[in-house]
């Protein structure tokens, strides 16, 4: 066996907020979504930062996800990683980058490991010069998305399943493997490492961190999180709301499903 590697979730992990909102605002600009849609996706997500998540819900999420990328031609999304990485790149935290590159210098490769499709990890990962992604992946058929699933599905239990399967093809041990991330969803990915790090932990994964002695990294305060992103959701709402519900628009039908994508990355 090799030595470990390093496992990084992306959104509140690696960067602060989430690369959903990056994907749905690069696909407004690109047309491919509107004001409306962007509004439902955002309180759909923060409504479900606040409820957690279970078994039911993650299926719902793979399937919500599916049905939104069914008939989107795979170019248009690939089109859409330069304006994605200009969302994303700066709400990278220097503290976790720093991390990363640490465990890179001491042998270790790191990866993201994130529900975001495997074009976007691919996408921030060669950005952030880390080794390799783990992201969710999507059939493929003339050139179009299917909808259908590939498994596993990269959220929940579905990281470490993922994670298992890469250590085992390049030799990684994962005992001696570190895992960071800041929800309680991830804890199948914290758990499959001898080393699980909490950053800027929600709740219930603060909890758990404290029970079992594991490290915790906290360089922002989840209340004013929570406080900044309620009072982003109001202004949208409040400034983009009644115009967007007297709009008229015409958009293909693929195209218009996309609005669930948004939805709990």
């Amino acid at each position: 066996m090799s030595s470990g590697a390093a496992f990084f979730d992306l959104d509140r992990t690696l960067m602060a907020g989430s690369s959903a909102f990056a994907f749905a605002r690069e696909a407004h600009r690109s047309g491919l979504m509107s004001r409306r849609e962007i509004l439902s996706g955002a309180l759909a997500n923060l409504a479900f930062r606040l409820q957690g998540s279970t078994d039911q819900s993650t299926d719902q999420l793979r399937d919500q996800v599916g049905q939104a990328l069914q008939g989107i031609e795979v170019r248009d999304i690939l089109r859409m990683g330069p304006g994605i990485l200009t969302e994303v790149l700066p709400r990278v935290y220097p503290e976790m980058l720093r991390e990363a590159w640490d465990h890179q210098d001491a042998g270790r490769p790191v990866y993201i490991v994130t529900a975001s499709s495997q074009e976007m990890a691919d996408l921030v990962a060669g950005a952030l010069l880390f080794d390799g992604a783990l992201g969710s992946g999507w059939e493929k058929a003339d050139g179009q998305y299917t909808g259908r699933a590939i498994e596993p599905f990269t959220y929940r239990e579905g990281k470490a399943v993922a994670m298992r399967a890469l250590a085992a093809r390049a030799g990684y041990d994962l005992e001696a493997s570190y895992a960071y991330s800041d929800s309680e969803s991830d804890l199948p990915m914290l758990r499959a490492v001898g080393n699980p790090v909490a950053v800027n932990p929600d709740t219930a994964l603060n909890r758990v961190a404290h029970e079992e002695g594991w490290r915790v990294m906290r360089f922002e305060r989840l209340r004013r999180r929570l406080f900044v992103a309620g009072g982003a959701v109001a202004a949208l709402a409040l400034g983009t709301g009644a115009r967007a519900a007297l709009l008229r628009r015409r958009q293909p039908p693929p195209a218009a499903r996309l609005r669930r994508a948004v939805v709990r990355r």
